[in-house]
């Protein structure tokens, strides 16, 4: 399986996504209890704050969420292994999670509507890690930074590194902040539904940059 183009999965795709990750966690820590749908070590950590008793967190949207997102890393793999042209697959079943879960939204955060949307972010979310990770892009995971930060303290010029790559870096966390920061005035400003909504729109576009881009270089 030829791995995910230079220019399209390296820069365009994987920044773009980034974007959309820190959105969609925005989305679900302030309209959906205090739960990540991207970012499980996050969410890991809340889960043990409410099971630690704390009274702000929800110990079911947690398990929901981690739930969701290892069963869209299992689709990944099972695409992987059995698509020719599996990212382009995997993007667009992502998509449409990330659609299904917009549709939820705007019908009413009703409590079983809240773990719907819960779950549907979160496979979209898992599908998405374990793509770009299968894809062989592995200094940018798209929903967390830590290896990111991680890669870019390491391989910097002050480490003795050749700083190969930080741009990209950099832009990964920069992207993630404005994606959080974004979705936050979103959601406190329109709702759930709207913020997702704008989510779906940037995918869109970045996934529509990705196939251009793939046309070109096959």
């Amino acid at each position: 399986m030829r791995r995910v183009e230079s220019r399209a999965g390296r820069a365009v795709l994987p920044l773009s996504l980034t974007l959309v990750s820190g959105m969609l966690d925005a989305v679900s820590y302030l309209g959906l209890g205090h739960v990540f749908v991207a970012n499980m070590t996050g969410n890991v950590v809340v889960l043990g704050l409410a099971l630690g008793g704390s009274p702000d967190f929800s110990t079911p949207g947690c398990l929901v969420a981690l739930a969701g997102f290892v069963g869209g890393t299992v689709v990944s793999g099972r695409l992987a292994r059995a698509v020719p042209r599996w990212p382009l697959l995997a993007l667009v079943v992502e998509s449409v999670l990330l659609v299904a879960a917009t549709v939820v939204a705007f019908a009413g955060l009703t409590s079983g509507r809240r773990f719907a949307v819960i779950c549907l972010l979160g496979l979209a979310m898992g599908l998405r890690t374990a793509s770009i990770r299968l894809a062989g892009v592995s200094d940018l995971t798209t929903t967390v930074i830590t290896s990111t930060l991680a890669a870019l303290g390491a391989h910097s010029a002050l480490a003795g590194g050749d700083g190969a790559g930080w741009g990209r870096r950099l832009g990964a966390v920069l992207l993630l902040l404005a994606g959080a920061g974004g979705g936050a005035w979103l959601i406190l400003r329109w709702g759930a539904g709207v913020t997702l909504a704008v989510a779906v729109g940037i995918q869109g576009v970045a996934g529509g940059a990705y196939a251009y881009l793939s046309r070109r270089h096959s």
